[in-house]
């Protein structure tokens, strides 16, 4: 089990990442705040069927539906991984997914869950989960392109053992913002900037993936930990997805509730982001002057009313 007396001082490097920490000294916060969190944590979405919801696109037997439709699990060895995409596009909605992910030595092993739409130039919003040594804690890798640019990291380590149980990783994404959260609890906002001179994605309808695969040569310390085929196969399972989004079919769109719409967060959310941010986020591109030398990226310093 990992040992999470470890999430403020370690600090793991990915590739192509330059050297910046931003972890923080034990804190203590108001037991309101903590309430808040434990409640948030009992969240459940909504019960979907993968039989109805997605598409096995890879993997040879890799990826399974079970019990009825209610469960998926992706498996990795040393021949393949495997995945799946949603039936459905989107143009905004909520997402939920619940997600185990792979116990013990989860070393060099990825588990994505993300939207994207295609092109060269497309849009995408992560969910990346880096798999690390058995004792030491995942990496929750966040990003988000839009027009083709990404290098919008956030990294984070979360504050309980995602292997344990399921865990519900939801995307927010209305013309407003993108609101990242982890049981209810909101980790990370990406507000709408185009008036700054920052691209938004808002036009490109996108898929949910996900995915189970080798990335031995960057994913755990850089790349100096590598797969321990031993261990093989590696197993992530997903249930309760949830889309109540707008579905995009033949061009035109179609949505359900909408009341996500031009959700923002309140007081409340925004405490429990900055608790989060400050006690467990460990890579926050907006601060790395090394990688940034001339000048940090405008939504860097940009602010905008919610």
């Amino acid at each position: 089990m990992p040992n999470f007396n470890l999430l403020k001082t370690k600090h793991f490097l990915i590739s192509n990442m330059a050297s910046s920490s931003s972890s923080s000294s034990s804190t203590i916060i108001s037991a309101a705040l903590l309430v808040t969190l434990v409640i948030s944590s009992l969240m459940v979405a909504s019960a979907g069927n993968f039989y109805k919801d997605v598409d096995i696109t890879w993997g040879g037997g890799r990826a399974r539906i079970l019990n009825n439709g209610k469960l998926l699990t992706l498996s990795l060895d040393k021949t393949s991984g495997s995945g799946f995409q949603s039936k459905n596009e989107y143009l905004f909605g909520k997402i939920d997914i619940q997600l185990k992910l792979v116990p013990g030595n989860s070393a060099g092993t990825v588990t994505t869950y993300y939207l994207s739409s295609q092109g060269p130039s497309h849009d995408e919003i992560d969910f990346e989960f880096l798999g690390n040594l058995s004792g030491d804690p995942y990496i929750l890798h966040t990003n988000v392109f839009s027009q083709g640019k990404g290098n919008r990291e956030q990294q984070f380590y979360l504050w309980f053992d995602p292997t344990a149980d399921f865990h519900t990783y939801s995307i927010l994404w209305n013309p407003q913002r993108i609101i990242f959260s982890v049981d209810g609890t909101p980790i990370r906002e990406f507000k709408n900037l185009e008036s700054k001179g920052v691209p938004f994605p808002k036009s490109r309808p996108m898929r949910i993936y996900s995915s189970l695969w080798n990335a031995d040569d960057w994913a755990t310390r850089g790349g100096l930990v590598k797969t321990d085929w031993t261990k093989a196969p590696f197993t992530a399972s997903f249930r309760n997805f949830n889309a109540d989004a707008c579905v995009v079919f033949n061009g035109k769109s179609r949505c359900g509730s909408k009341s996500w719409f031009s959700q923002a967060l309140d007081s409340t959310g925004q405490a429990r982001m900055k608790w989060v941010q400050k006690n467990y986020m460990i890579y926050n591109y907006c601060t790395d002057k090394k990688r940034f030398p001339q000048r940090l990226p405008p939504e860097c310093t940009a602010t905008v009313s919610s």
